[in-house]
């Protein structure tokens, strides 16, 4: 299988968030202060589409291809591989696999009533830029027809009612096991920043192309994030299972508290950064996904943030593990700092301990 480097790449979208999502009073008060899990039905019929593109079926990396799901997949889509809509997929993929983002990203802009799409009076365009990137029309919207037709003719939606138990099993874990709760406090004891929600979208398909998003609407702050189901390794112990889905969440729900501090400092941040080479090893497939020494930046912080969040959760034996994990995952993905990074922001807040993280930034920053 062919393999892309993309694991757990952070996308920012850059719409005006106003102008893409609709966060009524009713909405606010329903959500306020909880988190939310799903494996939203429009996305899951994305997923599966792109799941069997040529790009998809050779990429291991962005589709999780071992187990049970991914093979009833198979044998039951894999036969419309051909489908003039899944060429056109195919080939926005080759382009860039960030158009995934803005394909998977919008499937919440729409829900179905029947064989058709309807329109979503929630979120309206909630993927419309990332990382530089922008496109100007809701692909949902653009391929709605095409998303219709190849629905009932796959007779996806009964597949999906189908998998109803296998999703909510997913579901039930994360509630069980994910500690999204605990993250959330720590991080707001830890820096400025407040969110009222958080929304989990979650698809089997998955695997190494997370992404997340913050929406800002009404006076009202919700996380999104694109992530696969939690994993129950077989050849980790529980306490490094434990560790390793910490790891994909948090790292994605800190990259929206760690964005704020980061654009206020951009000034030394481009400075520190600006030998992209010392930083980064340009020859990691994905690496390019990091456009600016504030990607790159953002990059090494959110992880470091989370091992600091290990330090304080955790006894120093699985910290260690934590951070010898870390260290190779990034090296692996091309950030080959992550150990000198972490020492010095790890020693810079114990010599700070009464400030937040964001507080300690100019001091960090000047050791780098």
């Amino acid at each position: 299988m062919k393999k892309l480097t993309l694991v757990l790449l952070f996308i920012s979208f850059f719409a005006q968030a106003q102008e893409k999502v609709n966060f009524t009073e009713k909405f606010k008060k329903e959500n306020q202060g909880k988190y939310h899990v799903e494996v939203n039905e429009v996305k899951e019929l994305l997923q599966i589409m792109i799941a069997i593109t040529k790009t998809g079926l050779e990429n291991e990396d962005m589709m999780q291809q071992e187990g049970p799901y991914y093979q009833a997949v198979l044998k039951q889509f894999k036969a419309y591989e051909n489908e003039p809509i899944i060429h056109t997929f195919d080939s926005l993929l080759v382009q860039t696999l960030i158009n995934n983002v803005f394909l998977t990203g919008n499937g919440i802009s729409y829900y179905f009533k029947g064989d058709k799409l309807v329109k979503s009076d929630v979120y309206i365009f909630p993927a419309g830029g990332v990382n530089g990137v922008k496109v100007v029309e809701n692909p949902i919207t653009q391929y709605k027809q095409e998303l219709e037709d190849f629905a009932k003719k796959s007779n996806f939606r009964s597949f999906y009612k189908k998998h109803k138990k296998y999703y909510a099993n997913i579901i039930a874990q994360y509630e069980k096991e994910a500690h999204v709760g605990k993250q959330w406090k720590w991080l707001e004891q830890n820096f400025d920043t407040r969110i009222n929600a958080y929304t989990i979208y979650c698809s089997p398909l998955i695997n190494g192309l997370n992404y997340t998003s913050e929406f800002n609407n009404n006076n009202f702050r919700l996380i999104y994030m694109s992530l696969p189901p939690l994993s129950s390794n077989s050849y980790m112990s529980p306490i490094e299972n434990e560790l390793f889905n910490t790891r994909v969440m948090f790292t994605e729900i800190d990259h929206n508290y760690v964005a704020k501090p980061t654009k206020e400092h951009k000034a030394q941040i481009d400075e520190a950064f600006k030998d992209r080479t010392y930083w980064v090893d340009e020859t990691i497939e994905g690496i390019d996904a990091y456009t600016s020494p504030r990607y790159i930046f953002d990059e090494y912080m959110t992880y470091a943030v989370y091992l600091l969040y290990c330090k304080h959760h955790y006894k120093e034996a699985d910290f260690q593990k934590a951070f010898t994990a870390t260290v190779a995952v990034m090296k692996d993905r091309g950030f080959t700092k992550m150990k000198e990074f972490t020492d010095k922001l790890l020693t810079v807040c114990a010599e700070n301990p009464e400030k937040k993280i964001e507080y300690v930034y100019p001091d960090f920053l000047t050791t780098l």
